[in-house]
């Protein structure tokens, strides 16, 4: 059963056929979970009581039950809607001058077009649900395969999974095919990447393959309850009395795909609604656009005039029926029992029911059907916005925003994969204090233009290779040369740990012309790819082993096949920003391997290395300006009783069941300390197509582009000068960690002295900055600003105290680049400016790090690039290419904001003239409430007769062709200057 607090059993479960274990050793350990689920393999009856959810799910809004009060509920939650139902209701009352079908049925037939919108969505997501809950799996069931619907499956139950199947539930891996227990995986179902992910079972369960062996299997997995993270998975398998940690190398998530292994067995741990992709099948945050929000007041406004004309006529109805006009028959008798004031109350609600049609009933539907032709028949299909190489068009993902396109001020932008292409390259390296490599990159040559000075073309040496992943060239490393350096054990050390170092999968022939990398990102495959090129050739991997084949280790041309052990793995994450392996060579030598960020590595080298350390500085700061992307490389020898003490407790904190990241990224800072520096690598990321000139005329539009990224403050700003974001006419303030007062204090040590430290030279960088920024403006011509500031000082400047400071220098300034941040802040900065300073934001990125910056933003877009799909599925809009946001902001946005605009002033101007010719034909019928249109006219006056004007006019009207939108960007800064929606 799943319970919470310490293994132990109660009285409850004594009916179970088995219990779970009292204790679970694995050395000293003992699980410490609060909260844990029991599941017993391949047992359906001690499972039952516990009533796990079934397999089944279902992502429809409705059901048959639930379609029409639900249906009605979302369509009333519309004020326009509210204020028809009431209206309605008046009209079948006595004192309604009309027919009730006046009123019923336009807005019947609204609510009836709406309905059947929704029935048809949520059928078609009923099909694809039936689609999926009827695929077949095969369960074990009495030593044998039987194949059951995917909505039958259980936890618990035994599943064989064939090549290229998809997984039915989350899985725990237990044997495979493939020698050593490995399977290889696609995830593209869940994050978008291609690249395959290797998983490993655990070697106690490798015989349970066949049917017969299977069916002996009766483990019990004891571990974390169901929950959203992809990527962590926390547990312990007791089976023959032995307790196994379990991570997330051993479990097979749903929706991913079994691939380049014939089959693999295992054991069903959460199912259906509790698997962790369908927990993170969440709907995006709602967003409504400005214009729809403005529309809900200007409908309210409407209202009101609608109300003061009804007050008019009930008080000139009660003065006029106060009166004896004998030609209307009217006598006092007639009228003792009433008085004035009852007559203008009666007459009051009399003329909301005549005058009603001054709110357009068919507005919202009418705007919703422009909005979708909009974007599926104009934004999809702009062949302006086609991507030809990647075979990817413009998918607007929802219709609801295109207008607020058209009113965006700022732009926050990724920068690797968006700005850049993400298609990384072994430019140069650092070696013992030495430099290596020859070259310009397109950063350089864009620094040199701008100082006016001529580029020499690059003079390739003979020896030179180029492919993809690697555009590397100096005779001093390659073929072997590097024995000749006066460094060569370091090199070798550099090569080795490239080719060690990481998390790559080869595929295909195992031959350094054919094989093929799958790597996790594009870095790590231009940095095996360079050990390759280097003479380290890495071509196979299994659980515990990476075989290198090394060329000219111990004398020149002779090449031998090297397996290395590999102990353990501490693998990269946003906070430990590096990662490390523990490996055996085959002469017993232990080694760890660390690679990661520069400022990560520097702190944890040990003495004696101070002066390569000053160097390799030196290089770094240089490849950064090259707009170079860099990582430094060290290494360690280690002691077999030093690291057999590390080893027990990394497998203790590798087995906690809670805080397990925690405490394993605690365990990784004992070993990863007083390391020897080897140097450091640079990779360059050329800038996208078109980027430079998409960002000058957007600029020219009004808009204004920050750019937050993880990259080092001298690559951020080279990058920014080379797509004109920045430039030397601009007064540039710069707020960064690397001072002389904050690196005093870090050298102290003390934690609290540090943070107030930075807290106060942010704040005083922040005022000096801001006085100056005013004084700037101030004056008649004052250049254009920008601010460069870095994470650490971000985290100091969004402090509650300083954000208001930073938020006004902020917005006085041009563009703002923001490095070495962290996906947190990139959200933190963009919902700064949106709530603070009230503009229209836009968030671009093509990363799962984007994510949060794509979602706090008003409108969020998603590149479709090297990364995976996850922004894009969190995304607004979808676009394969930085330089499509001209098209789709110039174009787009510009017509669509046009076109809404002109359709609701339309509306509301036919809808006046109509109701005000009613009004004004009161005044002639002493305020009675005396129709002047037929019912019938009145009722179809909106819903038909002027239907299609309107809809044309919202699909097609522009006042400038696209070529003259892109040519004259400031079109769309003068129209943001004037409102559109007519204010009450």
């Amino acid at each position: 059963m799943v319970r919470s607090g310490s293994f132990h059993v109660d009285s409850s479960s004594a009916s179970h056929r088995r219990t779970p274990s009292r204790t679970v050793t694995l050395g000293h350990i003992q699980p410490q979970a609060p909260s844990y689920r029991t599941v017993y393999c391949n047992d359906r009856e001690s499972n039952q009581p516990v009533r796990f959810k079934g397999n089944s799910i279902s992502t429809t809004k409705y059901n048959v039950f639930t379609f029409l009060p639900k249906g009605l509920f979302e369509q009333f939650r519309r004020i326009a809607n509210i204020y028809f139902l009431g209206i309605s209701c008046l009209s079948m009352t006595p004192i309604s001058p009309v027919s009730p079908i006046t009123n019923v049925a336009p807005l019947s037939m609204v609510l009836l077009v709406s309905l059947i919108k929704e029935a048809f969505e949520d059928w078609k997501r009923f099909q694809n649900d039936m689609s999926i809950n009827n695929s077949t799996v095969e369960i074990l069931q009495d030593q044998q395969w039987i194949s059951i619907p995917w909505r039958k499956l259980q936890v618990g139950d035994i599943v064989k999974i064939k090549k290229d199947g998809f997984f039915p539930a989350d899985i725990l891996f237990l044997s495979s095919t493939n020698a050593d227990g490995i399977c290889y995986v696609e995830t593209a179902n869940l994050d978008g990447e291609t690249n395959l992910k290797i998983r490993k079972a655990l070697e106690r369960t490798w015989d349970y393959l066949v049917p017969e062996k299977a069916y002996e299997f009766k483990g019990e997995i004891q571990c974390e309850q169901p929950n959203n993270s992809l990527y962590t998975f926390t547990g312990n398998l007791v089976a023959q009395k032995q307790t196994l940690p379990l991570s997330p190398d051993q479990l097979l998530l749903r929706g991913c795909s079994l691939r380049n292994t014939e089959y693999i067995v295992g054991a069903v741990v959460f199912t259906g609604h509790e698997t962790k992709v369908m927990m993170n099948a969440m709907n995006a945050p709602s967003k409504r656009s400005t214009l729809e929000k403005k529309l809900d007041k200007l409908i309210i406004t409407i209202f009101c005039v609608l109300v003061t004309m009804c007050l008019i006529g009930a008080i000139g109805c009660s003065i006029v029926t106060d009166r004896e006009d004998k030609y209307l028959g009217l006598h006092k008798s007639d009228w003792e029992y009433r008085n004035g004031l009852m007559i203008g109350f009666f007459t009051f609600f009399t003329l909301v029911t005549l005058f009603s049609s001054i709110i357009p009933i068919s507005l919202y539907v009418s705007i919703e059907m422009i909005k979708f032709i909009q974007s599926t028949q104009f934004i999809n299909r702009d062949l302006n916005m086609y991507h030809a190489e990647t075979n990817t068009p413009a998918s607007a993902r929802t219709s609801n925003l295109n207008e607020e396109l058209g009113q965006v001020e700022y732009i926050f932008s990724d920068k690797t994969g968006t700005l850049t292409r993400n298609l990384m390259e072994f430019f140069k390296c650092s070696i013992g204090g030495i430099s290596y490599g020859c070259g310009v990159t397109e950063i350089e040559r864009g620094i040199a233009q701008r100082h006016g000075l001529k580029v020499q073309e690059e003079q390739r040496s003979t020896g030179a290779i180029r492919e993809k992943g690697f555009n590397f060239d100096d005779p001093r490393l390659m073929r072997g040369a590097w024995r000749n350096e006066p460094n060569p054990d370091l090199c070798k050390e550099l090569f080795r740990c490239l080719a060690i170092c990481h998390t790559v999968l080869p595929e295909g022939d195992e031959s350094p012309e054919k094989i093929v990398y799958q790597a996790a990102s594009p870095d790590e495959a231009a940095l095996v790819t360079a050990a390759k090129n280097f003479g380290f050739f890495f071509y196979r991997r299994t659980p515990t082993m990476v075989h290198v084949r090394e060329s000219h280790v111990e004398k020149m041309g002779k090449i031998q096949d090297v397996a290395y052990e590999i102990l353990n793995v501490l693998e990269f994450n946003s906070t430990r920003k590096r990662q490390s392996v523990v490996c055996r060579f085959p002469d017993g030598r232990l080694v760890l391997y660390c690679k990661g960020a520069d400022n990560v590595i520097f702190e944890r080298l040990g003495n004696g290395t101070d002066d390569i350390r000053k160097v390799t500085r030196e290089h770094l700061e240089q490849f950064g300006s090259s707009g170079l992307r860099t990582l430094c490389l060290a290494y360690k020898d280690l002691n077999p009783e030093t690291y057999d003490s590390w080893n027990e407790k990394f497998i203790q904190a590798k087995s906690a069941l809670r805080d397990r990241e925690k405490k394993l990224d605690e365990v990784a800072e004992l070993i990863e300390k007083d390391l020897t520096l080897i140097g450091s690598t640079a990779i360059e990321d050329k800038l996208q197509e078109g980027v430079p000139t998409c960002i000058e005329t957007l600029s020219r539009a009004g808009i204004k582009i920050w750019v937050l990224t993880g990259d080092k403050m001298e690559t951020a700003i080279n990058i920014a000068y080379a797509c004109n974001l920045i430039n030397n006419e601009m007064k540039q303030f710069v707020i960064s960690s690397e001072t002389d007062a904050i690196r005093e204090a870090e050298e102290r040590g003390d934690q609290v002295e540090i943070a107030r430290v930075i807290k106060e030279e942010v704040k005083k960088e922040l005022k000096k900055s801001l006085e100056e920024a005013q004084h700037s403006l101030n004056t008649v011509a004052g250049p254009k600003l920008s601010l460069v500031i870095d994470g650490k000082c971000l985290m100091y400047a969004l402090d509650p105290s300083l954000r208001v400071m930073l938020l006004s220098l902020s917005l006085n300034c041009t563009s703002v680049v923001c490095c070495r941040v962290s996906p947190l802040q990139k959200a933190q900065v963009t919902s700064l400016v949106r709530k603070g300073a009230q503009k229209i934001t836009l968030s671009i990125g093509d990363g799962a790090n984007d994510v949060s910056m794509i979602q706090a933003a008003h409108v969020g877009i998603g590149i479709s690039g090297m990364e995976g799909m996850q922004a894009v599925m969190a995304s607004d809009f979808a676009i394969a290419q930085f330089r499509f946001l001209t098209d789709l902001l110039l174009v787009h946005g510009r017509w669509s904001y046009l076109r809404i605009c002109k359709v609701v002033m339309y509306f509301f101007y036919k809808n006046l003239t109509f109701t005000l010719t009613q009004f004004w034909f009161t005044f002639r019928t002493g305020f009675s409430g005396q129709r002047f249109y037929d019912d019938w006219f009145q009722s179809l006056f909106n819903v038909v007769f002027t239907a299609l004007p309107v809809i044309v006019l919202g699909l097609f009207e522009k006042d400038v062709s696209a070529s003259l939108s892109k040519r004259y960007p400031e079109l769309r800064a003068s129209m943001r200057s004037r409102p559109k929606v007519p204010k009450k």
